[in-house]
């Protein structure tokens, strides 16, 4: 007698044997509903009189299985067959700001060394013959100097660009205390992306948490800084949400409007060191003040035709409108630390995100002493690039576990003590998925979108 290899199931119904799973979502939408087939993110908007006859029969059944293997093959590709692309390159330990709810060790901030120019221009070489191998001959690799402050060693980051703008897109993220109008003058003709951080509207909301090591606000410095930067079409904004500025986020909005800001990012406070769990805010009250936020950016572009695009919003948006398409890599599982990009120290040491640098156990080795393609296979490496959404609980019985990914894995590391636990804000996604969808039914998805934001995609299937 053979054993049979599986159950014997034929996949008719739904939800029992070998049927497709569909999982329907309250969306707090008068009208509608979700339903969601969780492995593949396919998902279809219902009236909610008429849940009982999509659900029943197999109105949906057959046609979602001949659609079913290009959006398994779709959501496989984009978890598990992207190769590195980008590199947060960290060209100095040092920061002159002091925020409390920083990634990176106080030590290393205060008292850490600066990459040389002979030791970025070596790193870049590897970099250049790494990137040259594994991309396509027309993608350019794309290095962000990172930090810690990266303007600290401004002379060296600024020689790097000079020097290999031909082999490599580039970004600056900065606390934009040291960025004179010289330096925009060259970023901006470089066509550089700018990063600036930014936590209020007004100094003593801003304040509080951007300060330098004397214990002074940075904010005066920042508008400054603004209004040098003001329409540069490459230029971002990172506010970073904490129980400090978390009542004031609709108020933040309105300040990044008026400076004509189009991008940024409205980011909670990462928790993977005690700083940062200090001044966390509740899931609760994020999600509450994060929608005001955006109800309050659609209302901006609506009563003046300006978009103000909340980028992680704007990802978790297309991570449900189109997964493939989303253009930061933190809200998939696994997330991309080590698969899209990686982080390199200023003493050239390896690791898989920038938010490990200050974790010793997730080094993947050194970029001057050893290989790179073996760093990027290395236990500390594989560690992050193998933990997937199906191994954590409750996300492995989400039906939203491929709009979200339960992020960050270092900050689940660092709180819980492994890989296999949700990060720290698990609430707050929910209702960002839950508010996405009810824009979508709504009509409204492409208000919170940048402009052309799918040229290149086709529709696989419509239900």
């Amino acid at each position: 007698m053979n054993k049979r290899s599986g159950a014997s199931s034929t996949g008719k119904y739904l939800n029992t044997g070998n049927g497709l799973c569909l999982n329907y979502i309250d969306l707090g939408h008068p009208d509608y509903v979700a339903v969601v087939e969780p492995d593949t993110a396919f998902w279809s908007l219902v009236k909610k009189d008429q849940l009982g006859e999509v659900v029943s029969g197999n109105i949906i059944v057959d046609k979602l299985k001949i659609h079913l293997k290009d959006m398994n093959k779709e959501m496989e590709t984009l978890r598990f067959k992207l190769k590195p692309s980008a590199v947060y390159f960290n060209p100095t330990e040092q920061c002159n700001l002091n925020c409390p709810y920083c990634y990176i060790p106080s030590r290393m901030r205060k008292q850490g060394r600066h990459m040389s120019w002979g030791k970025i221009d070596e790193a870049f070489q590897i970099l250049k013959g790494y990137f040259g191998e594994s991309l396509p001959e027309r993608q350019k690799p794309q290095i962000v100097f990172h930090g810690s402050e990266p303007l600290m060693n401004k002379d060296a980051v600024f020689r790097a660009i000079e020097t290999y703008g031909r082999d490599f897109s580039f970004g600056v993220q900065t606390n934009g205390t040291l960025l004179e109008q010289k330096d925009f003058d060259f970023l901006s003709s470089n066509n550089v992306m700018i990063g600036l951080s930014i936590d209020g509207p007004a100094e003593e909301i801003s304040d509080q948490t951007r300060k330098n090591w004397n214990n002074a606000g940075t904010f005066k410095k920042l508008l400054k800084t603004l209004e040098i930067c003001q329409d540069y079409p490459l230029l971002s904004v990172i506010c970073t949400v904490t129980e400090h500025n978390i009542k004031s986020l609709t108020e933040i909005v309105d300040f990044f409007h008026a400076h004509h800001i189009k991008n940024c990012l409205i980011n909670q406070v990462r928790c993977t060191l005690e700083g940062g769990r200090q001044v966390k805010p509740s899931d609760s009250e994020m999600a509450e003040m994060f929608i005001k936020a955006l109800d309050r950016t659609h209302e901006l572009f609506r009563q003046t035709g300006r978009k103000l695009i909340v980028a992680n919003f704007a990802n978790i948006l297309l991570g449900i409108v189109a997964p493939s398409a989303r253009r930061l890599m933190c809200d998939i599982s696994p997330c991309g630390a080590g698969r899209c990009f990686f982080a390199v120290s200023a003493k050239g040491d390896v690791f898989p995100c920038s938010e490990f640098i200050g974790l010793k156990n997730f080094k993947g080795g050194n970029l001057f002493k050893d290989n790179l393609s073996e760093i990027l296979n290395s236990i500390p490496f594989q560690i992050v690039t193998k933990r997937k959404i199906e191994d954590i609980k409750p996300c492995s019985k989400c039906a939203i576990r491929h709009f979200c990914g339960s992020p960050c894995p270092a900050e689940a590391f660092e709180i819980n003590g492994g890989m296999a636990y949700p990060g720290a804000f698990c609430e707050f996604y929910e209702e960002q998925v839950r508010y996405a969808f009810r824009l979508i039914a709504d009509g409204k998805e492409n208000d919170y979108l940048w402009d052309n934001w799918d040229d290149n995609t086709s529709e696989v299937f419509r239900f």
